[in-house]
């Protein structure tokens, strides 16, 4: 499983938007300054991300994006979710196990689980509060 440009692409916005949280919405062109991205291609994500609910539009002249929810109540697993879909390492792993005719005899099928476990229990227990925070303190350590 490879998480794409667009994956990654949300995560380092949805870092950028908690770091930059205030008052005013921020705008999309200002995240891609900050970020080095194509303000296109960010238009698309925060669309997506805004579909999920995990940002709002705010419309007008003073308009741009917010957080809906806190940093800390917002996951990398939920943002990974929104924007590539299932992070199930097979197909099947994506659907009622009773629905694939080989479930009785998949000599791997429990390779599949464990993995799926384990990348569902990392990515919905790392918060975009978590990165921030972490990118502040490499930060700071760098400055020291």
């Amino acid at each position: 499983m490879k998480i794409s440009t667009k994956g990654r692409y949300a995560v380092r916005l949805m870092i950028d938007m908690a770091t930059n949280d205030g008052a005013e919405p921020v705008k999309v062109k200002d995240i891609a300054a900050r970020q080095g991205l194509s303000e296109k291609y960010l238009e698309q994500i925060i669309s997506a991300l805004n579909k999920g609910g995990i940002v709002k539009s705010i419309r007008g002249a003073g308009g741009g994006y917010q957080m809906a929810r806190p940093a800390t109540d917002i996951t990398v697993g939920e943002v990974l979710r929104i924007t590539e879909g299932s992070l199930s390492p097979v197909a099947c792993m994506d659907q009622e196990l009773e629905a694939c005719n080989r479930c009785d005899t998949c000599e791997s099928l429990g390779v599949w689980k464990d993995l799926a476990d384990a990348i569902n229990n990392v990515v919905d227990n790392v918060t975009i509060a978590d990165l921030v925070e972490k990118q502040t303190r490499e930060s700071d350590e760098c400055k020291a």
